[in-house]
């Protein structure tokens, strides 16, 4: 059996941008993504600290060292220059796997530069 876990964080990211004319996704900079382990055109979860909003869309990258996060198309009418956001990506793996796993948080600062990779703890301990 596969289950879907938590494989990548970047959390309380401040949204530098908001296109509602554009055909969709998030642009995030190419370095947050490649640190939280996100990859171009993966779908992902973004979580709206500043207003509760949830959805779901897909990673598009943006240039490096920019902190860009952008919400483009719909969710742009969700999400708004400003808000904070954290951005979920997942997983597949079986349970055996699940006992070693260990998703990465990236810490952003007020500018969406990388202050803090870490680890949660494992999902499953050995039985």
């Amino acid at each position: 059996m596969l289950r879907e876990v938590l494989k990548g964080k970047i959390h309380r990211a401040k949204v530098t941008e908001a296109n509602v004319d554009y055909e969709g996704s998030i642009t995030i900079d190419k370095e947050l993504m490649s640190a939280a382990g996100i990859y171009n055109f993966e779908k992902v979860q973004v979580l709206d600290v500043t207003n509760g909003a949830r959805l779901e869309t897909y990673a598009f990258e943006g240039e490096s060292g920019s902190g860009i996060i952008c919400l483009n198309g719909a969710a742009a009418r969700l999400i708004k220059k400003g808000d904070i956001v954290i951005i979920l990506s997942f997983a597949l793996i079986s349970e055996e796997e699940m006992k070693g796993c260990k998703p990465k948080i990236v810490l952003v600062d007020g500018e969406n530069r990388v202050k803090k990779i870490k680890n949660y703890h494992k999902i499953i301990e050995e039985c």
